[in-house]
């Protein structure tokens, strides 16, 4: 049963990246089409767009894997719990293999800022839950939607954005982008490290 609602989760996501994806793309002329289709390009972009929507279903489902968890303060595994960083960081590390920093407002700063209306499956969303910018994480699954693991005695669990809490509280949606979110996330290594010496 429980692969089954995994499995309609991650159609469900598919389809809203089509639909995101459909509804964006600029019209293109035929002497555009044709300029891209010979210098191989149409194909190469296909491609690219075809990995993006596949990561970020992936990301999704994985996500929803861990709906149950408890919260734990400082978690970042399964075996002890999330906090809400802790979850995304390992959702991006075991999805992607990419690591993003520790924090809430570290990943906020490692992340690329888009409109709330350009959201897609695998994006973040950030929400000022302690009176100060980005204090809490989640992952965007679609339709209005994201996952995370929300504060103590509760557990990892998917909410609407549209509730009343979270839309009044709602600071802001990043896109990971590899290239940044990888040198940000050395960086707040390097500076942890310089820490600990002290």
């Amino acid at each position: 049963m429980r692969f089954q609602q995994l499995l309609c989760l991650a159609c469900a996501a598919c389809l809203v990246l089509a639909s995101t994806a459909s509804r964006s793309a600029p019209a293109r002329s035929d002497d555009l089409d044709n300029f891209l289709a010979d210098k191989g390009l149409l194909t190469q972009i296909d491609q690219v767009r075809q990995t993006v929507s596949v990561k970020a279903s992936e990301l999704v489902v994985n996500a929803m894997g861990f709906l149950g968890v408890p919260y734990k303060r400082g978690g970042s595994t399964v075996e002890t719990g999330f906090d809400c960083s802790g979850f995304v960081r390992a959702i991006y590390a075991q999805t992607i293999g990419m690591v993003l920093p520790r924090s809430a407002a570290q990943q906020a700063a490692a992340t690329q800022n888009i409109d709330k209306k350009d959201l897609a499956p695998g994006d973040l969303v950030f929400f000022n839950t302690m009176r100060r910018a980005f204090s809490h994480v989640g992952i965007y699954v679609g339709d209005g939607k994201f996952i995370h693991s929300p504060k103590p005695g509760a557990e990892v669990r998917v909410e609407s954005m549209g509730a009343a809490y979270w839309n009044r509280r709602f600071d802001g949606a990043r896109r990971v982008d590899a290239e940044a979110g990888a040198n940000a996330a050395a960086a707040a290594q390097t500076q942890q490290a310089s820490s600990s010496r002290r």
